[in-house]
């Protein structure tokens, strides 16, 4: 019985070993395009393209693109809410700043820009790959589906905005912020001639 145990271990550890290689190597890569945003955004829009262009000329899989598009709708929610949410979090001094005389607190989002392109990419892939298969090629009047996700979108996106709006919070940032030019030295000696 030993020996057959030893065989089966044999047959095994080739294929832990070549998908643990493929593991690391495939964390590699993804951890070298952390630093590197925008060509990973782009990326993602050249795998979004292709998609769009599978359903466009497959005439179908209109369910997938539902699906597909309500999740991308519930990650970009993760993506502009805060990590700790106001109204669900009692005063414990982790909440936003609500008045101008309030500590600054950074904006820490409860989905980080990485993991929702890592997810939206890796959604974006599936959902090509399920459309080689017949099975969810679903038949459905597609302009209601398309209605319902745009109104389900615009009705999640006022209550997002009003989230932000009622616990002033921005969930962007463009980088450091830049002031104005001092003022010169003319406008600083009218004052001492006072």
């Amino acid at each position: 019985m030993e020996g057959n145990d030893g065989d089966a271990a044999n047959v095994v550890a080739p294929f832990a070993k070549r998908r643990n290689d493929f593991s690391r190597a495939f964390q590699y890569y993804l951890d070298r395009s952390t630093p590197h945003p925008m060509q990973r955004w782009l990326g993602t829009l050249a795998i979004a393209a292709i998609y769009v262009l599978r359903v466009y000329y497959a005439q179908g899989f209109y369910i997938v693109s539902y699906g597909l598009g309500i999740y991308i709708l519930n990650l970009l929610i993760g993506f502009l809410s805060p990590k700790v949410d106001p109204e669900l979090e009692v005063l414990d001094g982790a909440s936003l700043p609500t008045k101008g005389s309030d500590e600054f607190k950074p904006f820490i989002r409860r989905l980080p820009e990485f993991k929702f392109w890592y997810a939206i990419t890796k959604a974006f892939c599936v959902a090509f790959v399920m459309t080689f298969f017949s099975i969810f090629d679903v038949p459905v009047f597609w302009p209601i589906l398309l209605f319902y996700w745009i109104v389900l979108f615009v009705l999640t996106m006022k209550r997002q905005i009003m989230h932000m709006m009622k616990y002033r919070y921005v969930p962007f940032s463009l980088g450091k912020q830049r002031y104005g030019k001092k003022k010169s030295d003319a406008s600083s000696s009218g004052l001492a001639r006072d």
